[in-house]
């Protein structure tokens, strides 16, 4: 059996360590074989390794742009590619297509739930989770598809309506995707980041940037207040 480097967390034995003699996965019927090129680090990752998944023997990571290396269908054939990380429940029915895409109770999810994530040399992930990479578009930047796709979850989610105030807390990663997503996608007419990082904040256009810190976090608390009386927060 042909062997790979991996990534991988045991909560009982190991913990973290790096595995050089990991079984290479063999993609199962309607799976595909992908090379990863790169992957990205994810806080549920760091959460992992904290005992966020009780049980968990696995290669981590779910963010990530790879090559397919093998298919069952030839379009896809050494082609760049991201991935949808639920792998569906073929056997959980609902008349909900995203309770059964995101939600079904015995989904395997990549990097999280039963199935070995991206950190990794090689993956498999069911050929209908596959997305193309535009040939424009960098490995760096095609491996926040999945993170990106987290906060357009929100929009997805239809909670939030045009005349609602919103406020997104937070300048990570996921916050800076969460605010921009919002305002491309002409959620909401008015927007208000808060943070602690004046250059990050700017990487957003479009929102009212309120900056955070130690002098001015009462008076911020306050307007947290407001607006879970009168809006959302998203945090």
């Amino acid at each position: 059996m042909p062997k790979m480097q991996a990534l991988r967390y045991d909560d009982s034995e190991q913990g973290l360590h790096l595995s050089c003699d990991q079984e290479k996965p063999i993609p199962e019927s309607g799976e595909a074989l992908i090379r990863v090129l790169r992957a990205g680090i994810c806080s549920t990752d760091l959460e992992i390794i904290k005992g966020y998944v009780p049980g968990y023997k696995s290669s981590l990571g779910h963010e990530f742009v790879g090559v397919v290396e093998s298919c069952g269908e030839s379009k896809w054939q050494g082609q760049r590619v991201v991935g949808e990380i639920n792998c569906l429940c073929e056997a959980y029915q609902h008349s909900d297509p995203v309770m059964v895409r995101n939600h079904a109770p015995n989904r395997v999810v990549l990097g999280i739930i039963n199935k070995d994530g991206c950190m990794a040399e090689y993956i498999t992930l069911p050929k209908e989770n596959l997305h193309l990479v535009p040939s424009d578009m960098s490995d760096q930047e095609a491996c926040f598809a999945e993170p990106l796709a987290a906060a357009c979850r929100i929009a997805e989610q239809q909670v939030i309506q045009k005349s609602h105030k919103v406020a997104v807390i937070g300048d990570g990663k996921l916050g800076l995707l969460v605010a921009q997503a919002l305002v491309v996608l002409k959620e909401v007419e008015k927007l208000t980041h808060f943070g602690r990082h004046q250059e990050k904040l700017r990487l957003v256009s479009g929102t009212q940037q309120v900056v955070v810190n130690d002098e001015t976090k009462t008076e911020h608390n306050q307007m947290s207040v407001d607006f879970r009386s009168q809006g959302y927060l998203v945090h």
